[in-house]
């Protein structure tokens, strides 16, 4: 069965970096785009980045568009989605979730200090 396992969230203080890491196993996730995408406390679900298949295009969402990055390796048996954070806001507290076609994983929860 094909599943996504979000990791590398935390706790870390305004304008630091973390990277975070989604493996896809049991499925052909390596022949689709990937995305993630985060969600605020009590705010809905927002967009935050988008990689296709082959990992030469990507979207970056309008509001952390200069700070994120998104790639993957498609060459390990496991394939992993990366979302590169950088100068993180106390606004970017958030689950974030990765996410392709209709299949989510459970997220990673990512808490900036101020």
């Amino acid at each position: 069965q094909e599943q996504l396992v979000e990791s590398g969230g935390g706790l870390v203080q305004a304008g630091g970096s973390l990277r975070l890491s989604c493996e896809a196993s049991g499925g052909t996730s390596s022949n689709f785009g990937m995305n993630w995408f985060r969600q605020a406390p009590g705010k809905g679900r927002e967009f935050v980045a988008s990689i296709n298949a082959n990992g030469d295009t990507t979207l970056i969402g309008d509001s952390v568009k200069g700070r994120f990055a998104i790639s993957r390796d498609n060459a390990s048996t496991k394939n992993t989605v990366y979302l590169q954070m950088s100068s993180l806001k106390p606004g970017g507290t958030a689950i974030y979730y990765c996410n392709t076609r209709g299949l989510w994983g459970k997220g990673t929860q990512i808490t900036v200090t101020s």
